[in-house]
This record gives C-alpha cells, structure tokens and sequence, in this order.
C-alpha cells in the first residue's frame, strides 16, 4: 500500500493543505508567504472580474448542461431501438468524445472560422452572414456551448446503460395496460433510469464549473470578457499576475460552490429520483 499512500500524500493531500494555507497568505513563489488573514477573501467579494467569471460559469451551465443531458438522452432512446446499422451509430456517437482537450478547441476553431468555416458555411443557405464567432463578445460564449455538445456521445453511452437495464417485463405490462410512448417513457422509463439521470446532472454541473481549456486555447478570456470563466480567472491570477495565494483563495471558493451545488441536487432529487430498493434517498 506504501505506494499508493505516498502518492496521495505527495500529489493530493499535500497540495490541498498547502492552498488552504496559501488562501491566508499573500504569495508570489518568489518570496516567502506572508499571512494576511481574511484579506484575500476580501478583496476577493470586491473584484469585479470574480462577479463576471460566476456570471459567464453561470450561463454555461445553464444553458449547456440541460441541453446535453437532452440531446444525450434522445439519442440513447434512438439507438436503443431495433435499428440496421445500430453499433456503428453507437461507436459514431461515442467516437467524438474520445478527442478532447486542446484538439478538439482547435477543430472547432476551424469550424468556426468566420471566412471558410463549416458551421458560417451552413447559416449561409438561410440567408445568415458571416459570424465572427470568438470575436464578438455576444457569441463567443455561444459558440463554446455548442461546442460542449460534441462530447455527449459519452453521456448518451452511460444512458443507453440505464435504457437497457429498464427490465422488459415493465414496459411490457405497461403496454398491455394501453399506455402510449410517452405514458410509458415518463411512467415507466424515466422513473428506472432517474438515478444514471441524477448521476449525469452532478457530473454535468460539476465539469462545467470546471471549464477551462476551451477559454484558453480559443478566446483568452473572449472579447469583452465574455468567456471569462472562473477556473480561467483564477489561471490568470496564479500564473499570469503570480498571486497564488490570491487564486488559492478563488479555488477554495469553488470548491464551496461544488459542494453546495451538489448537495442541493442531491436533496431536490427525492422528488424525481426512484431506487429499487424503496423509494427515493
């Protein structure tokens, strides 16, 4: 076990204690700390470009998160039906989300190429001009939600998990009752599959609070600071400005915000939320 104890201790709990530290503290790697108290905290509640970075995180998440758990479980239901050709429309779907990281910013940086990019090239039979997407401070944003739904295929594989452990007998029983496709996914279906649902929300959320590498790769922070996203913000802070005890301070700060997000989703989902064993938890 020594091996496994000492990376832990190395890479994961000493990190963590120190940037509590460093929260208190005010600290450019150059010189030694100095502990400052709460100052960093306060400063903090009184920059303008935290409210911003929690405002554009904000508008990620809701509007990119519901939308991919949508499309995510519409094609699961598509490709859980009897269908020609269905494994390689699931490898096709899943295939996208294998590529990630800095290669996939710059695919769709191309892609949004204001003069040879595919997507101007499409809005161009309806009449649309030519947008510049990462330049213009209301569409930058945009286009990085967009961008979020090319790695849906991962979520769509995880709820084609949960469709095809919905036991057949129900369905069964439910149509013999004469209940309708719908009657049947919102009775039957959705109730069965509601814990991959819940599990598919936190990581959602989770991630996206975490956005990062889009931001840097493509836009910097976007036109206007519309992509300014908070991991981005504290970036900047620690690596560009040398205020580690100042971006130590933003991280701790969002790990509060995960963990009451989290527990939020966890207590309101006992309304939707149904386990085998008996009811919600």
């Amino acid at each position: 076990m020594s091996p496994w104890i000492i990376g832990f201790l190395i890479f994961a709990l000493y990190p963590v204690g120190a940037s509590l530290y460093y929260s208190f503290t005010d600290y450019d790697i150059i010189n030694p700390p100095v502990f400052v108290g709460l100052n960093n905290f306060k400063e903090l509640f009184q920059d303008e470009q935290f409210y911003n970075s929690i405002m554009v995180t904000l508008k990620y998440t809701l509007i990119s998160v519901p939308i991919t758990l949508f499309l995510s479980l519409m094609f699961a239901i598509l490709i859980n039906q009897k269908i020609p050709f269905n494994g390689f429309f699931r490898t096709a779907m899943y295939f996208p989300s294998m590529i990630s990281g800095v290669s996939m910013a710059l695919l769709w940086f191309w892609v949004f190429n204001p003069q040879a990019g595919l997507f101007n090239y499409g809005l161009s039979f309806f009449g649309i001009d030519p947008i510049h997407w990462f330049l213009d401070e209301n569409y930058a944003l945009w286009a990085l939600i967009i961008m979020s739904f090319w790695g849906l295929g991962a979520g769509m594989l995880i709820f084609l998990a949960g469709l095809q452990g919905v036991p057949a007998h129900l369905l069964e029983a439910a149509r013999l009752d004469g209940a309708g496709r719908w009657k049947t996914f919102w009775n039957v279906t959705f109730p069965m599959i509601s814990p991959v649902f819940l599990f598919q929300l936190i990581i959602g959320v989770i991630e996206s609070f975490q956005v990062f590498t889009q931001a840097y790769t493509i836009t910097r922070g976007g036109p206007n600071y519309s992509t300014w996203f908070y991991v981005y913000n504290i970036y900047i802070n620690a690596f560009k400005n040398f205020r580690y005890g100042y971006a130590s301070t933003m991280a701790w700060i969002l790990l509060v915000a995960v963990l009451v997000v989290t527990y939020f989703i966890m207590r309101t989902s006992k309304r939707y939320v149904y386990y085998e064993g008996g009811g919600s938890k």
